[in-house]
């Protein structure tokens, strides 16, 4: 299997005659999902003692499932957060694979840790963040979320318990009621209590609604304590214990971080982040950023206004897999300071990695869950190397000018309507008079067809459609065809 030999040459060629291909299309083909029971039938059993050969096993990838896989870069794919990698992207990323690069630490992948800190670095100056910041690329933002709050809450702790201070019975972090999906899964993999807050008609988390959960939970734990001292027979002096009397610190009340978020996936909308920051502050509280695909838009000078205050967060993460055009899966985690992410996550404890020493080289394993890790911020550090940052600001601009033509299509039409003025780049329409099946036929219809793949989402209840745009080869007139289906 190891050998280099005609077979492997010959399987060479193949692969990368398919690649060139695939690159090559000026538009890729949509394609769409399969049964369980087709693909069974179209392809067989694959796995076999002698194997089916190189050829054929690429065949039945080329000709059956990956013509079963929706491209997420095809320009009228507007379907949750899709993607729209550079070709320089992706030709790179088969030479990081080639390559068996193990980028976790900087003994063993030291010029791709410092590819990959370039990046990082771009992505923190956008921000603003100071220039000792630092962070790493993990899988997504599911783990980047997880990762930072992991740190929030290990600094939470080591504060309470260097002052002396008890620890809380249970630990608690704030966001809004739009927030995404893997905050719910962080919180049950912390074992920890994840509070949404409701934001109202324009879902914004704001300082004040911030200042106003805190403020609940410090009389919810002043009645708690008043009624155990009652019960003792005692002064509730709770000394140590209360809020007042711990300067007004958020960990006093088990609560170790609020996650604004920068872009919401359902309406792109980006919370208050100065208002944020600022009550935060007041209260000695961590504040970590979920603009997985929000952030990227600090790239473009027109959306910077947005994101006020995000260069005092402590923490943010941002996607590049999509809308900062590099392959899946990339996501960008920001440390303020990165000692409170090494605090949390490294060094990694093992005889064999004492040689990897954290005092003097940066090692990506120790800012974030996981020890093996790919160098998967590459694909993105050559995009950029490549193209430059103007044209990163360039092609975002495109997007959110096509985001203002589609809002501007549908209110031209009596038969549409908007749910929301779009933010960043997610529009959310109705057609009016439009039934849950409506909706679902139509959707069905386009992707059946090949023409586009637009589901709907829903809103207090009510199915509507949606387009997130974030490549900048879907056109406004691209956006009309697709109108013109509901009409």
């Amino acid at each position: 299997m190891h050998r280099f030999d005609a077979d492997t040459a010959d399987l060479m060629r193949a692969v990368f005659d398919a690649t060139r291909l695939r690159l090559g299309f000026d538009q890729v083909p949509l394609d769409g999902p399969a049964t369980p029971v087709e693909l069974a039938a179209r392809v067989g059993q694959t796995i076999t003692p002698g194997g089916l050969g190189g050829r054929r096993a690429l065949e039945l990838f080329d000709e059956v499932l990956a013509r079963a896989c929706i491209s997420a870069d095809h320009p009228r794919n507007l379907a949750f957060i899709p993607a729209a990698p550079t070709r320089s992207s992706v030709m790179f990323d088969l030479l990081v694979g080639a390559s068996s690069i193990y980028g976790g630490s900087w003994m063993e992948g030291a010029g791709a840790v410092h590819a990959e800190n370039e990046a990082l670095r771009w992505l923190a100056d956008l921000a603003g963040l100071p220039a000792a910041a630092g962070g790493v690329f993990v899988p997504g933002g599911t783990v980047g979320n997880l990762s930072a709050l992991v740190a929030a809450r290990g600094a939470a702790r080591a504060r309470l318990l260097a002052e002396g201070r008890p620890l809380p019975s249970r630990w608690r972090f704030i966001c809004g009621d739009e927030a995404h999906s893997s905050l719910y899964q962080a919180a049950a993999v912390l074992d920890a209590e994840i509070v949404p807050i409701p934001t109202g008609a324009d879902g914004r988390l704001t300082g004040p609604l911030l200042a106003a959960a805190l403020a609940g939970f410090a009389r919810e734990d002043a009645s708690v304590r008043e009624d155990a001292s009652a019960a003792r027979g005692m002064r509730p002096d709770g000394y140590g214990y209360g809020y007042g009397e711990a300067g007004r610190d958020a960990a006093a009340l088990g609560v170790f971080a609020v996650v604004a978020t920068a872009g919401t996936t359902q309406f792109g909308v980006v919370d208050d982040i100065r208002g944020i920051v600022d009550v935060a502050r007041e209260h000695r509280l961590w504040v970590h950023a979920d603009g997985a695909y929000g952030l990227a838009a600090l790239a473009a000078p027109s959306a910077r206004v947005r994101f006020d205050g995000i260069a005092d967060v402590d923490s943010f993460i941002v996607d590049p897999h999509k809308w900062l055009f590099a392959p899946f899966d990339a996501c960008a985690l920001l440390y303020r300071d990165p000692a409170q992410g090494l605090a949390a996550h490294g060094p990694q404890r093992a005889g064999y990695l004492e040689v990897l020493d954290s005092h003097t080289n940066w090692n990506p394993s120790d800012y974030a869950i996981g020890l093996s890790r790919r160098a998967r911020g590459l694909p993105f550090w050559f995009s950029l190397a490549t193209h430059g940052t103007r044209a990163y600001a360039d092609a975002i601009e495109v997007t959110l000018a096509t985001t203002r033509a589609a809002a501007a299509q549908i209110t031209a039409h009596p038969e549409l309507e908007l749910v929301r003025e779009p933010e960043l780049s997610v529009v959310v329409f109705r057609r009016r008079g439009w039934t849950d099946t409506d909706y679902q036929q139509w959707s069905s219809g386009l992707l059946r067809a090949g023409f586009a793949f637009v589901p709907p989402t829903r809103v207090a209840g009510e199915a509507v459609a949606r387009f997130a745009i974030v490549n900048p080869r879907t056109t406004p007139d691209d956006i009309g065809a697709i109108l013109s289906t509901m009409l």
